[in-house]
């Protein structure tokens, strides 16, 4: 690396005296010297030759003197080290030399070899600064790009804790949750393209904002669709819970962002939610070059299949019996026992209470309609008729009353069709 070195003194012997001297470092481009006869052309150096590394002043000179032009260093930007040249015994202005900013001092008559250390010293330390400087730089930007995927505090701490995200994978028991946005091409189609980036910026900043509050990851943004990941990288006991309290708040929003949108005369669709917990391999799996944090199991794929149940279902978030079983107080109704295309075990699924919309009342009536129902009760069709003429707008209930009509029995649903 090479080196530029300013060096201000009103003796014309000194330019002399150093390129001798140095002619070593010279020669190898370690070190190139610019020189200047007093403060003012000094600065006049700097400003044609930025990079500059280390001044080498005298202080007492014509014209602006080295004290001066110490506190006009001070105002510059960037990192310059300042080493000053004294007379001997001159320990006021070595002093004030050194209250503002230089970094050590050389007296004279001028020891070329101490110089030589004072010079290696000097920019040994600015080398250490600029490189701590890269460092928190560096720092800066990974904090940066995780906080895309993790939540500010996550962020901060993966930055600072880096091995935590090491190339490699585990085993951990996780949950999921997938979001999609209903009618979201056909509204990108009909809509400006300013417009709909805006709304979508809006749409999955809430989103990833509600992620990030319940001490979640974003995996990945595809469009207006989702998937986060709760328990990882830094595991979470009530991952389960987590997720469930992040659904919610992401309904809230969801439906608070379609009647704001609506006042706009945007029609905005439903947001349907589906959360899973089970086992995954999760970890960075990209390579030396490529960040890529990542989980692998079935448990994932279920999440996305529940999410796209909603649609067949008429909910908005559909939870798997498997996070359920996590959460030791969770409120919500069984929805049935899903049976997902290519799987032969059905999947006990339920939706939150408060994700619902309707009272206590209403969930007690379709409690007892769904018990008659699992117990394979011929009166379940008349209970879900006359909970459905009670409220109307009970879609879940809706959707088992079509079944019964229809000749079906029972809580176990077949998805012969991954739903779209």
């Amino acid at each position: 690396m090479t080196y530029r070195l300013l060096v201000v003194d009103d003796e014309p012997d000194l330019e002399l005296l150093i390129r001798q001297k140095f002619r070593r470092q010279i020669g190898a481009g370690d070190y190139v010297f610019v020189f200047a006869r007093d403060g003012e052309e000094a600065l006049a150096r700097i400003a044609a030759d930025p990079g500059i590394d280390l001044v080498l002043s005298d202080i007492n000179m014509p014209g602006m003197d080295g004290l001066t032009l110490l506190t006009r260093l001070k105002e510059m930007p960037g990192h310059m080290r300042a080493v000053i040249i004294s007379a001997y015994g001159d320990m006021k202005n070595i002093r004030t030399a050194m209250n503002r900013g230089a970094f050590d001092f050389i007296t004279k008559p001028i020891d070329f070899d101490d110089l030589a250390l004072t010079i290696a010293r000097t920019l040994a330390d600015l080398q250490a600064m600029r490189a701590a400087e890269r460092q928190r730089a560096s720092a800066e930007r990974a904090r940066t790009n995780l906080a895309r995927y993790f939540s500010p505090n996550l962020a901060h701490h993966l930055a600072e804790h880096p091995d935590v995200l090491a190339l490699g994978g585990e085993r951990r028991d996780l949950s999921f949750l997938f979001t999609d946005l209903a009618g979201f091409t056909p509204l990108a189609e009909a809509l400006d393209a300013a417009v709909i980036v805006k709304l979508m910026n809006d749409y999955i900043g809430g989103i990833a904002g509600a992620v990030f509050e319940h001490g979640g990851t974003v995996h990945t943004v595809v469009g207006d669709a989702v998937y986060a990941l709760f328990g990882a990288p830094l595991a979470q006991t009530d991952h389960a819970e987590r997720a469930v309290a992040c659904a919610l708040a992401i309904d809230a929003f969801a439906q608070a962002f379609a009647r704001a949108r609506s006042a706009e005369g945007i029609a905005v669709g439903v947001t349907r939610i589906g959360v899973n917990s089970g086992p995954a391999i999760v970890g960075n799996v990209g390579g030396e070059r490529f960040f890529h944090y990542t989980a692998y199991g079935d448990a994932i794929n279920t999440a996305a299949r529940l999410e796209s149940a909603n649609k067949v279902l008429g909910t908005r978030i559909c939870i798997s019996g498997e996070t359920v079983r996590r959460i030791a107080d969770f409120a919500g109704r069984p929805i049935g026992t899903l049976v997902l295309k290519g799987k032969d075990v059905g999947i006990d699924t339920y939706e939150p209470l408060n994700s619902i919309g309707c009272s206590t009342r209403c969930a007690t009536s379709y409690r007892r309609a769904f018990k008659k129902l699992a117990a394979g009760d011929p009166q379940a069709v008349s209970a879900f008729a006359a909970h459905v003429g009670r409220y109307q707008d009970d879609a879940l209930a809706a959707f088992h009353l079509k079944r019964l009509l229809a000749g079906e029995a029972g809580t176990r649903i077949a998805l012969t069709h991954a739903p779209a």
